[in-house]
């Protein structure tokens, strides 16, 4: 395994399309969001980024400490709190990530502050590498009122990590994220 890293995983949404709390959402025998801290299981810390206790996962919870901001609120918190230079930042609701998918984005690390993957579906922000030298940009994001997440790459710079060799190398799911149970397969 490439260097160490921290990870984090964000659970503070409102799943209001989903109907109930996705992270705690059984699917093949477990909570999404312990599918999520699985394929992270090879970082020096896990932590969760949400507003609410979620304890049962044995690892700590931070809260956003900028709130309003949505999924940018809480890569800030995870920049300010991660102990490593490089943040590998998930979503609780993509419950086909693995080791080998964080494997892959921590060899393509360059001078880039963000490592991402990109294909005809845009970038995926929710699945990516972020360089904690990013949080200043971030903050000033934030203060702006700017919360979009998909602009950080392009205010920043990345490098991006092609959507077909990711789906090759860890397969056609990797990326599948859940906006209602039912797209689960």
């Amino acid at each position: 395994m490439p260097d160490l890293f921290s990870a984090a995983v964000l659970a503070g949404g409102r799943s209001k399309r989903f109907g109930c709390d996705k992270a705690r959402f059984v699917y093949q025998g477990k909570p999404l969001l312990a599918h999520v801290l699985a394929s992270l299981s090879a970082a020096a810390e896990r932590f969760i980024v949400a507003n609410e206790p979620y304890l049962e996962f044995g690892v700590p919870v931070v809260a956003d400490l900028i709130r309003g901001g949505d999924s940018l609120s809480g890569l800030h918190s995870a920049l300010s709190h991660a102990q490593h230079d490089w943040l590998a930042l998930a979503a609780c609701d993509l419950p086909y990530l693995t080791p080998a998918y964080w494997v892959l984005l921590l060899e393509c690390r360059d001078l880039w502050p963000i490592v991402i993957v990109s294909g005809q579906q845009g970038v995926e922000p929710l699945a990516a590498l972020y360089h904690k030298r990013l949080l200043p940009l971030v903050t000033e994001q934030l203060q702006r009122g700017d919360f979009a997440m998909r602009r950080l790459p392009e205010l920043a710079g990345a490098r991006f990590v092609d959507a077909s060799e990711v789906l090759a190398r860890c397969g056609a799911q990797v990326l599948t994220n859940a906006n209602h149970p039912e797209e689960l397969p």
